[in-house]
């Protein structure tokens, strides 16, 4: 194997922050189309609970001090997209809470719906699961009984993973 030369062009920080606009892109048209998601997709988001710019309640940032994952499904308010990040209105154990969470702090994003995800690398860590565990704020099924959430295939079919690790 030969050695290859260090880039002087980030080409990881440019994959990165382009994939990570196919994010903000998706919640824009759902901003767009008034907070009403198309069909069955819904979205898992994983996120980093304590990078720059992130706003939770305090007794989430305590509950999840590393990482969290949410469901925009059917219990979501406010949406709001900016080219920075995101704001949202969620509900945890019934209290309703607004986050707010930059582009840069998420570290993967699923539609099961599509079986769609696409896997972030956070400053540091590489991320091994692309279908986080299960969203913790309330359950959007409490609102459509026999809805499923989750996807039949896990397969990893559509799944964009990136990895920029030096082989």
């Amino acid at each position: 194997m030969t050695d290859t030369p260090d880039s002087m062009i980030p080409y990881d920080e440019i994959v990165q922050e382009a994939l990570r606009a196919v994010v903000g892109r998706v919640l824009g048209q759902v901003e767009a189309a008034g907070g009403f998601l198309p069909g069955n997709h819904h979205f898992y988001i994983t996120f980093k609970t304590g990078a720059p710019g992130v706003s939770i309640p305090q007794r989430l940032r305590e509950r999840f001090p590393d990482e969290m994952t949410i469901v925009i499904q059917n219990k979501f308010w406010d949406l709001k997209v900016s080219d920075q990040g995101f704001t949202v209105g969620l509900s945890f154990n019934q209290i309703p809470s607004t986050l707010i969470i930059p582009f840069s702090a998420i570290t993967a994003f699923v539609d099961p719906a599509v079986d769609f995800g696409l896997q972030f690398q956070a400053a540091g860590d590489i991320e091994e699961d692309v279908h986080p565990d299960d969203a913790q704020n309330d359950s959007p099924g409490d609102d459509a009984p026999g809805e499923s959430r989750t996807s039949d295939s896990d397969d990893g079919t559509n799944v964009v993973t990136v990895d920029f690790r030096k082989k």
